[in-house]
């Protein structure tokens, strides 16, 4: 287990390093011309990585098996804090949306927080009530009130796209501690209309998906951002343009340094440099599989399961947004976008991997 530990603390240090690089790379131009200060954004982002590593250091300390005594508490919590982030003068609202409490120069958005406890809510259920978890109304029901009324509170930011990673993280966890198949879609099917409805009922979520299916179509409206992204991507050939050197970062690409950072990657460093990325997360994701088979701890295998179904599908939602395989969805590449909440807790989650190999070894 310490060969694993050993290796993903090491490919996540990398995914951080080039996201430190990118980071600045992607955003200083804007942030001279906007904030006059060309190290605006990789001076916060430096003191979120100080946040985050004091927090999986934290993380780290404990016996994870802790956490279960405290499932609970966490998510009544967790919850307590997605109300009060809807309150008008408590959380704060930027464009349309209410997702942040702000913290002095920091905001914090409690869905990224309410994602890694309901992982640990799930995997204590699951580990308390495995021989329940195939009947309906003593396994299925419960976890699905807990999921419900999470979406629900995330969704009224609104944040379709961590509802949705919320929902296919518990599922997926549900799925591998013996759910029934025939539960899990019917869930699914139910699922459908409302994703539908949510969808049409707001015009920004139909404009993503018309640019999705031909954004080329309106290369000057709806479909702007995803094509400069096609264009950075395509502009990067084979070996790239050169670190610095991206065109498509000079106001032309839209979160640049956030959800379309990949975009930039693509262009600077060319397919080696977006290939290795992808390579990178598939490593975390292979030793932190290694590290879930070899957890005899149910409690902490469930972890493992949802930590790493979460990052498999970030990584692979933003990568496809960029590329345009996939609707626009507001999901951060994780370790690499600048943003304070979800690194915190993405880091968070891999000290929590950390921990529980770590815990194995005793």
């Amino acid at each position: 287990m310490r060969e694993n530990r050993i290796y993903l603390a090491a490919t996540t240090f990398c995914l951080i390093c080039i996201g430190v690089v990118m980071i600045y790379s992607s955003s200083c131009v804007y942030a001279m011309q906007e904030l006059k200060d060309s190290g605006f954004f990789l001076k916060r982002h430096l003191i979120f990585l100080c946040i985050g590593f004091i927090m999986t250091l934290a993380v780290m300390a404990i016996d994870y098996r802790i956490l279960q005594k405290y499932a609970k508490p966490l998510l009544i919590l967790s919850i307590m804090l997605l109300v009060l982030v809807l309150i008008p003068g408590i959380g704060k609202r930027s464009s349309g949306a209410q997702r942040w409490f702000k913290l002095g120069m920091i905001s914090f958005q409690p869905s990224e927080l309410v994602k890694l406890v309901v992982i640990i809510y799930v995997a204590d259920f699951l580990s308390r009530k495995q021989k329940l978890i195939a009947s309906f109304k003593e396994g299925f029901v419960p976890l699905m009130l807990v999921l419900g009324v999470t979406c629900l509170l995330v969704v009224k930011q609104p944040d379709l796209g961590t509802t949705v990673e919320i929902a296919v993280v518990v599922l997926a966890m549900m799925f591998v501690g013996g759910a029934r198949l025939m539960h899990l879609g019917l869930i699914a099917l139910a699922a459908v209309p409302i994703i539908i409805y949510l969808v049409t009922s707001a015009s920004y979520r139909m404009a993503r998906i018309m640019a999705f299916l031909d954004p080329w179509q309106d290369p000057q409206g709806i479909g702007f951002q995803l094509t400069q992204s096609q264009i950075a991507l395509g502009s990067g050939g084979w070996w790239g343009v050169g670190l610095g050197k991206s065109q498509q970062k000079l106001f032309y690409l839209p979160a640049a340094h956030t959800d379309f950072i990949y975009s930039i990657i693509g262009e600077e460093f060319g397919l080696r440099g977006t290939l290795f990325v992808i390579f990178l997360f598939g490593l975390l994701l292979w030793h932190g599989t290694r590290i879930a088979v070899k957890t005899v701890d149910s409690f902490g295998y469930y972890i493992c399961i949802g930590i790493l179904v979460m990052f498999g599908m970030q990584a692979a939602v933003n990568i496809g947004v960029s590329m345009g395989a996939l609707p626009t969805k507001g999901l951060p590449l994780p370790f690499i976008s600048y943003g304070g909440s979800a690194l915190i807790f993405h880091m968070a989650a891999i000290g929590l991997l950390l921990n529980i190999s770590r815990i194995q070894d005793l």
